[in-house]
């Protein structure tokens, strides 16, 4: 039987971190932002799809997606965001879906869904347990900028998720604090990696 577990929580929490500390014990991870980078690569459906609904404005000149440039677009205005992921959920699903599928053939014990999005892009059905990763507001902004954005952009891609965590915590299994330093979260994680060994 193979155990699988979904990922989630607000950017700037952790879940890649919590995630790699996952594969570091052999468990195989299934990665759905960049299961979402591949689906809008150019010659995918869902690429001419978001060029079609957003213009030409957001290609580079070589022809690819400017990500920043449509995360310009899509985290300042909600609209736009469900606009976007209309495009996109249905094309990552069942990629997500046929990854998982492959691991349980190869006798995996135990997969992991890192996605931000496992509730609303209809993910935690597929999942055993649901793990919500979560921080303070001011830890968020702190991360967020440590990886190069400004306090402001920081501030509006919060605010795009707003609510996230909320909808989330009535279907987790375990919700692990992230706030404090990076060997207390591993702890709190091996904790529950533990949990679910000792069930399987």
């Amino acid at each position: 039987m193979t155990v699988v577990i979904g990922l989630t929580g607000p950017i700037g929490c952790g879940k890649s971190t919590v995630a790699g500390w996952l594969a570091d014990e052999g468990v195989a991870v299934v990665d759905a932002d960049r299961i979402a980078r591949d689906v809008v690569e150019p010659g995918e459906p869902a690429f001419d799809a978001v060029v079609a609904a957003f213009g030409t404005e957001i290609l580079r000149p070589d022809g690819a997606l400017d990500r920043a440039a449509l995360g310009g677009i899509v985290f300042a205005d909600p609209a736009q965001l469900q606009r976007l992921e209309a495009i996109v959920h249905p094309a990552v699903r069942p990629r997500i879906l046929e990854a998982v599928a492959a691991a349980r053939l190869a006798g995996a014990p135990v997969v992991v869904i890192e996605a931000i999005k496992l509730v609303e892009g209809g993910l935690a059905e597929a999942c055993d347990e649901v793990w919500l990763v979560s921080c303070g507001p001011e830890e968020q902004v702190r991360r967020l900028v440590g990886r190069g954005s400004t306090r402001e952009e920081a501030l509006v891609r919060m605010a795009a998720q707003a609510g996230l965590e909320s909808r989330v915590r009535p279907r987790a299994t375990r919700v692990i604090d992230t706030g404090g330093s990076a060997e207390e979260t591993r702890s709190r994680v091996m904790a529950a990696w533990q949990a679910v060994l000792a069930a399987t």
